[in-house]
């Protein structure tokens, strides 16, 4: 009997589930709870109310500020014309990247380890608390980990030696997508690197990478010079403290472990020579850069978590290869007890970050109690001016109000805030008006004020008005104040804030 097509049936059976389950796994975390209680924080507030722009006026601010995040607006701006705004179209491309990330994972740890150690990481991608955070955010950084897969895969397949010259194309071009999304993701260059001395590769594999990267850094090497101008927007990232090392040396640690559990040797191609590089090189390359520019933030970097989920599942294999000829049975199923132990034990966490609470503020729940508290004829300032971003995720609920700082709104000058009137201009407004609902920070995150303008709002405030009401509400505060006697001034109202 020829059994040669059963052996193949087998193969194909068991890549199958490979693919399906992680995938479905991912996808099924990633959905639950996606609206996080109808909250929007203030970075996925930026998302939405530029991808609700024209691309010529998305173009026109990127001149200006957010370069960085470019491509990833034009993409959620496509979004949003297909299926309109709202918290689903927002976050549902990061589930779908996720989702895919997990994908490439399992199949890549299925060629270095076997089905069972390819599945385990497949299943714990979804799982590890950094991912199960920007799983559900509107933001680049599930794309980039997608990316970060099928480049990865696509060294993988070189390195065993099915690779043709459009692998390395279409690694160029992955790899240039991803810098684009964030040009910080090009550090996994010097992670595959390592993988590429870790094994000894051949010369021609070396000029095959070597050209791929020159190209892709070249692609992203206009931005990365234009966004230079703009490091005034990763300004408020504090500098490096010891405390900030606690959580890599920690992933590390598990990252060394799951390494020795996969034997590796000089040379061999496996699983600690692709996971233990792809897990510590962008942590270590961006806490280098770090020392030079305060640039240390995990999401900058979440693609590394491919290497760790790949070091985990390998030596869950590992184990499950131990067991299987003692008992083949119960080892069947160690993947899926551990999995949803693992579930269980980190199911509080999860439940907390799928919570609006898990985020420092929502854009969405202060509008509201704008809403509720506004009267005809109030007038609206915020400090600092970048908390007019719950004006423009929810301009219905700022109808009618005046906006006596704002000259130009966000669209028309081209930025995120809007241009504000000189300080001069702001003092002489604001006591000409009878009400004025001031939007800005709860005590527990706000900032000093420093600049003239917001200075000049709180001094008017604290010097001609009275406070009636004040609501903190997730991360944000309005308080609304009743001007004291007759106006002083008549100075320029502002603008209206319509839907």
């Amino acid at each position: 009997m020829n059994s040669a097509p059963i052996r193949a049936n087998s193969r194909l059976l068991g890549k199958a589930p490979l693919r399906l389950v992680p995938f479905l796994w991912t996808l099924a975390l990633g959905l639950w709870g996606l609206s996080r209680q109808h909250s929007v924080w203030r970075d996925e507030a930026a998302t939405w109310q530029v991808a609700r722009r024209s691309t010529g006026d998305i173009w026109q601010m990127l001149a200006q500020v957010d370069v960085v995040h470019g491509l990833y607006y034009l993409l959620m701006h496509a979004v949003f014309e297909c299926f309109g705004p709202g918290t689903t179209a927002l976050r549902l491309p990061s589930v779908l990247a996720m989702a895919l990330a997990a994908v490439f994972v399992a199949e890549i740890g299925r060629r270095l380890a076997g089905i069972r150690a390819g599945l385990a990481a497949g299943l714990t991608l979804g799982l590890l608390p950094a991912v199960q955070f920007h799983l559900q955010e509107g933001r680049p950084y599930a794309l980039v980990a997608a990316g970060a897969g099928i480049s990865t895969l696509l060294l993988v397949t070189v390195l065993q030696g099915r690779g043709r010259a459009v692998h390395w194309i279409a690694y160029a071009g992955t790899v240039a997508v991803c810098g684009l999304l964030n040009w910080l993701s090009l550090l996994i260059l010097p992670a595959h690197l390592a993988t590429l001395v870790w094994t000894r590769a051949r010369r021609r594999t070396w000029t095959g990478w070597a050209v791929a990267s020159v190209l892709a850094v070249g692609a992203v090497l206009p931005l990365i010079l234009f966004s230079r101008r703009q490091s005034e927007q990763v300004s408020w990232i504090p500098p490096l403290t010891w405390h900030m090392l606690i959580g890599p040396a920690v992933l590390l640690a598990i990252g060394g472990l799951g390494a020795l559990l996969d034997r590796p040797h000089t040379g061999r191609l496996s699983v600690a020579a692709v996971g233990l590089p792809l897990l510590a090189v962008p942590q270590l390359g961006l806490l280098g850069l770090s020392l030079v520019r305060p640039l240390f933030l995990d999401r900058y970097i979440l693609f590394s978590m491919l290497g760790l989920a790949l070091l985990i599942g390998t030596a869950l294999g590992t184990a499950t290869r131990a067991a299987g000829p003692r008992r083949p049975r119960a080892s069947a199923w160690l993947v899926p007890v551990v999995v949803a132990v693992a579930f269980v034990a980190l199911l509080p966490q999860s439940l907390a970050k799928r919570s609006p609470d898990s985020r420092v503020d929502d854009v969405l729940a202060v509008a509201t109690e704008v809403r509720r508290l506004k009267e005809t004829g109030d007038a609206v300032v915020f400090v600092p001016a970048a908390r007019r971003d719950t004006a423009l995720v929810s301009p219905d609920a700022f109808a009618g109000l005046r906006d006596v700082a704002l000259v130009r709104g966000p669209v028309a000058s081209g930025t995120l805030k809007g241009e504000e009137a000189d300080p001069a201009r702001i003092r002489a407004a604001m006591p000409a008006q009878r009400r004025i609902l001031l939007v800005t920070d709860v005590p527990e995150v706000a900032r000093a004020v420093t600049g003239e303008r917001d200075k000049a709002k709180t001094a008017v405030l604290k010097r001609h008005f009275t406070v009636v009401a004040d609501v903190q509400v997730r991360g944000r505060r309005v308080t609304v104040y009743e001007r004291i006697g007759p106006p002083e001034n008549t100075g320029p109202a502002g603008s209206t804030i319509a839907p």
